[in-house]
């Protein structure tokens, strides 16, 4: 009983983080970013936060979790975010999953997998590999829906502008009396 209750107080917890990684995506996407939010908690503190910034930021490495990792490790004052949890929205690609190992970052809590390049199990599973120095807690699926919709309803708004825009721009060319 006692298991059920402490699981249930977990899981509370992390959705309530999760929530907040959500609302970071919100920024995210405002920006014309694709929207992934993540948030990293020690001792029950928020410590860092960020969201996709590759393209404002012209920085190919400026994902979610980067830069919520970061302004933790200045929180810190330490590179190593031992005992930290990082709430990310979606799960980690290989470039992330490879910059938690080495922060020494405790647990990741995500909400949709990425079949493409998910570095937490799904494509690999950097942050458990046994040859690597440190291992990493996962715990997949926290709002899972919420978070996979926010993306896929992002990307199939991106698909119809773009196709809106090649409409558009073959109209122009038309109207001008080009053949290209």
């Amino acid at each position: 009983m006692n298991d059920e209750i402490n699981n249930s107080k977990r899981m509370v917890k992390h959705t309530k983080w999760m929530q907040h990684a959500l609302s970071l995506a919100d920024k995210a996407e405002a920006m014309g970013e694709v929207p992934v939010g993540a948030c990293v908690v020690h001792n029950g503190e928020l410590i860092g936060e960020g969201w996709n910034t590759p393209i404002t930021d012209s920085d190919p490495s400026a994902h979610a979790e980067m830069n919520a990792v970061r302004m933790a490790a200045k929180h810190l004052q330490n590179y190593r975010t031992t005992d930290a949890t990082l709430y990310v929205t979606l799960e980690p690609c290989s470039m992330c999953a490879g910059m938690l190992v080495h922060a020494r970052i405790k647990r990741v809590v995500f909400g949709a997998s990425d079949a493409k390049t998910g570095a937490a199990g799904s494509v690999m599973n950097i942050l458990q590999h046994p040859s690597l120095n440190h291992q990493v807690d996962v715990i997949p699926g926290v709002l899972a829906d919420d978070c996979a919709n926010k993306i896929s309803a992002f990307f199939k708004r991106r698909r119809a502008q773009i196709k809106l825009d090649k409409k558009a721009k073959q109209a122009a060319l038309k109207h001008c009396g080009s053949t290209e």
